[in-house]
């Protein structure tokens, strides 16, 4: 399976003072599931459009370093900025923000036979495909309905399903679940874990949810003004509460109690080799609570 190597990525946008990325180096592997969070303008969308092709396919702008497929030739890795559009969605797939200005057809199959279409499957594979993409995606009951019908969520799953019936081994969301209800968001993030511990897609998302994010992932990668602040798994990440407030990303409730516990003198610091691990969850919170009392 292909996996991602970012060296000395550096890009800025056409009549823009400073760059929106600027020396960024990241290793992606195969069936990880990366977090990336920071404050508005960090760089999170731009960094997303470097690993899926939008930049420099389809957006101007002055690049430098590289964005490395591993494995994704029989000779070895290839610069994204060298594989044509519509060769990288067979590796790449792509999630936005609003689904409503994902989707174009009027029928939930529909959507997920346009892709299938302009990319030239063949059409006695289309229907399983849609099938698995539907099923993967908790959706199959939707097939036949009409997208203008569809909850948020649904529609953001429908968007999911139509790039997973193109069959990537990488999926790309950007803020998936920012116009979203707490049922719509609940319901994608779920389907994004299966995809990933399932099937072993590699997950890779810009969000600002860390809280609910954090359970899930291997690792969160925070940006700040373009630059890798800080970068690893959760629970080690939020061993440094300064830099979440320095960066103005909030620290997970469950994180900050036990940050708090520490201040506090009710546990030993959080490096030392006789703390618990930092919760990642409520329930994980009120476990080490019930364990103090």
């Amino acid at each position: 399976m292909p996996s991602i190597t970012i060296e000395n990525l550096t890009f800025s946008y056409p009549d823009c003072s400073s760059p929106a990325l600027y020396e960024v180096n990241l290793t992606i592997e195969a069936g990880e599931f990366i977090v990336i969070t920071g404050a508005t303008g960090a760089g999170k969308s731009t960094l997303l459009r470097c690993i899926n092709g939008v930049i420099p396919h389809f957006q101007p702008g002055t690049l430098q370093g590289n964005v490395w497929l591993d494995r994704a030739t029989p000779s070895g890795r290839v610069p994204v900025a060298r594989v044509s559009a519509p060769q990288l969605a067979r590796f790449i797939g792509s999630v936005f923000d609003d689904p409503e200005g994902q989707i174009v057809s009027p029928i939930v199959e529909e959507e997920i036979a346009f892709g299938l279409e302009n990319t030239g499957v063949d059409p006695a594979q289309m229907d399983d495909r849609i099938a698995k993409a539907l099923a993967d995606c908790g959706i199959s009951h939707l097939r036949h309905r009409a997208t203008s019908s569809l909850s948020g969520g649904q529609k953001q799953r429908v968007a999911i399903a139509a790039v997973l019936a193109l069959a990537p081994k990488i999926l790309v969301l950007d803020e998936p679940t920012s116009e979203l209800d707490p049922d719509g968001t609940e319901a994608v993030l779920k389907v994004l874990f299966e995809l990933n511990k399932n099937h072993g897609i590699t997950i890779i998302i810009a969000e600002q949810k860390v809280t609910l994010l954090a359970p899930l992932c291997d690792r969160l990668v925070l940006l700040e003004k373009g630059r890798i602040a800080l970068q690893g798994p959760p629970r080690k990440v939020f061993m440094h509460p300064y830099i979440f407030a320095k960066l103005g990303v909030e620290l997970p409730a469950p994180a900050r109690l036990a940050h708090a516990l520490v201040q506090a003198g009710v546990l030993p610091p959080l490096d030392s080799p006789d703390a618990p691990p930092i919760p990642l969850t409520v329930e994980e919170a009120f476990t080490l609570s019930r364990q103090l009392l």
